[in-house]
């Protein structure tokens, strides 16, 4: 019998895996792609892996408490690595794949990481140089060939096939290992960022995970059945979201979980791995829409007039459903099956939800969905609580807000209007910054830094976050600040705002500095007219040259696509700063909002 007291039994993450193990065996579990098909590992394959890996790392000296980083695409060696890791006693560390070389030195210093697990030589150029001037980090396991033509010194590099080896010299107790390790022992620690723009790591015990693939489970119960749903992964498993929705909730639920290739060919491996459930942030949604879109722009006469009809009663049906005529129900019905049926196909035929996260999620991408009978289930959450915090119930969507508090979550508004939450979800703390920690966690509630409300159905409507923080529809968390402060470091830039708030990626803002337009002109041989030079294409060119070299040393999602250039400084007299000298992003939205949002338009 399976349950919500099933998750309440499990001790560990490791527990989690090794009832699947149990009682799926031979069946398939993970799907990758191996020369152009999909291929399965076997519940028992995975757990033979698992086995050989966390005697192997034992025999490498990693124990109890020591940190593991994890730098990998979404593949069967994430998961094997991560449990393996648990295991063993030790704490995983995930890495985004997109880090810069600095940005994975601050995690493997921050965490005193000891080890990592590194999947292809790819990854490896930007990761070694930071093992190589790392404090702690002296052992490195390369899944593939990492290709080094550099001397590693005192770091020692291994295998992964020699580590399974040796793990495989050794007795195998990894089960007893494991049933050693305590639901309150920490399970990872995932680094997200602060508004100061440093990324804190976030401890998140075995139980928070587990109590949030329950909360999950207890969402989806009445529309999943265990161990025949089917998740294609695509989004970073190092994002908390992914990390808990689409790899322990699938594991939990007994799932075979199929690895997309990229989100090139997402569309493709759609239809080869037929899933039932897929995770994902609105980005993916907001480009699927685009697609059928543009599609539509191309079709004629009768079978366009079709899908438009669909949208429009689809549309109504959920706004205003008694709106309907008797004719209209029965025309609607219909394009269930002219319509509807045919938009199915193209995401497999069985999809049962989509699931978006880990950002605001459109109401007019998600009403689009919901009108061609695609349900989308929005939900919300962050890292700081392992992520899930709550979430729309399929038989019960409200696209306006992010549903009801999950089983296990109480949630509380405070008098600002901030969201409070508490449950065995919250985090542990931010590892080795106690003051960040007390800044969040006040007794036994996490402080979100989101204003919201609870509506008659308990549902939760994100109005506002406190924190300064940009969350672009991908789901990444981006501090302005940091970006701003390199743009201003460039000469030719006074002041910068950047923009993206649940937008594919940022743009800006930017007041040149003064001088720099005086000395331009002059070299030019152009007239010291700012009005004029803010619109010369040659100026422009170069401040897309600062623009880019501020690039090159940011990840990929802190990146300025587009700007606008302005003439008048962010000053106290005009509103745009504060008297301690912050930018008032409200006040300069209002002026120039039209213009950011023109940036996202095609030819801009």
């Amino acid at each position: 019998m399976f349950g919500v007291e099933t998750y309440e039994k499990w001790q560990n993450l490791c527990a989690v895996f090794h009832d699947g193990a149990d009682r799926f065996g031979d069946q398939p579990f993970l799907w990758a792609k191996i020369k152009g098909k999909y291929r399965p590992l076997s519940w028992a394959e995975t757990e033979k892996q698992i086995s050989l890996l966390s005697r192997g790392l034992r025999s490498l000296g990693i124990g109890k408490g020591d940190r593991v980083a994890l730098v990998a695409e979404n593949r069967p060696e994430w998961p094997i690595s991560e449990l393996a890791i648990i295991a063993a006693g030790a704490i995983a560390v995930p890495a985004y794949t997109t880090n810069t070389v600095d940005d994975h030195l601050h995690i493997l210093n921050n965490a005193g990481a000891k080890a990592v697990i590194v999947s292809s030589a790819a990854l490896a150029r930007n990761l070694l140089p930071a093992v190589l001037r790392s404090k702690s980090c002296k052992i490195v396991i390369a899944i593939e060939e990492p290709l080094v033509t550099q001397s590693l010194g005192k770091v020692k590099l291994h295998k992964w096939e020699d580590v399974l080896a040796a793990g495989g010299a050794l007795p195998d107790d990894v089960r007893e290992m494991a049933a050693k390790v305590k639901r309150t022992d920490t399970a990872v620690i995932i680094h997200t960022s602060g508004t100061g723009g440093t990324p804190k790591g976030v401890m998140l015990s075995n139980g928070s995970i587990i109590a949030n693939c329950m909360g999950a489970y207890d969402l989806l119960k009445n529309d999943v059945g265990y161990g025949e749903e089917v998740f294609l992964s695509f989004l970073p498993l190092s994002h908390s979201y992914e990390h808990m929705a689409g790899q322990f909730v699938a594991m939990s639920m007994g799932a075979q979980i199929y690895y997309a290739e990229s989100v090139e060919k997402l569309v493709g491996n759609m239809a080869e791995a037929r899933p039932t459930i897929i995770t994902a942030v609105p980005r993916l949604y907001e480009a699927i829409h685009a697609r059928i879109q543009r599609g539509m722009v191309t079709q004629k006469g009768l079978k366009k007039k079709l899908f438009m009809r669909a949208l429009e009663l689809g549309a109504k049906r959920y706004e205003d459903p008694q709106s309907l005529s008797f004719g209209e129900r029965l025309f609607d019905k219909l394009l269930d099956k002219l319509v509807r049926a045919k938009v199915a196909k193209r995401f497999g035929g069985r999809l049962k939800f989509f699931i978006s996260g880990g950002a605001p999620l459109n109401y007019d991408i998600g009403l689009y969905f919901t009108a061609l009978g695609i349900r989308i289930l929005q939900g919300y959450g962050q890292t700081e609580a392992a992520p899930l915090i709550s979430g729309n119930r399929p038989g019960g969507i409200k696209i306006h807000t992010v549903g009801p508090p999950v089983k296990g979550v109480e949630v509380k508004i405070a008098e600002d209007g901030e969201i409070c939450v508490s449950g065995e979800l919250v985090m542990q703390g931010y590892w080795g910054d106690a003051a960040a920690t007390r800044e969040v966690i006040k007794g036994d509630w996490l402080h979100t830094g989101d204003i919201g409300l609870l509506d008659n159905d308990n549902h939760i409507q994100i109005t506002d976050r406190k924190k300064d923080i940009i969350v672009n529809s991908g789901g990444d968390n981006i501090a302005p600040q940091r970006v701003e402060g390199f743009l201003t470091l460039q000469p030719e830039i006074g002041q910068a705002m950047v923009y993206g708030d649940k937008r594919p990626h940022l743009v800006a803002l930017l007041v040149p500095e003064a001088d720099f337009v005086g000395d331009w002109a002059k070299k030019a041989g152009k007239k010291n007219d700012f009005a004029a030079i803010a619109k010369d294409p040659d100026f422009h060119e170069q401040l897309a040259e600062a623009v880019s070299r501020v690039n090159k040393d940011l990840a990929v999602a802190e990146r300025v696509r587009r700007f606008i250039i302005v003439g008048d400084p962010f000053s106290v007299e005009n509103g745009m700063m504060t008297p301690s000298m912050k930018i008032r992003r409200h006040i300069v939205k209002k002026t120039f909002g039209k213009d950011l949002d023109g940036l996202y338009k095609a030819g801009a």
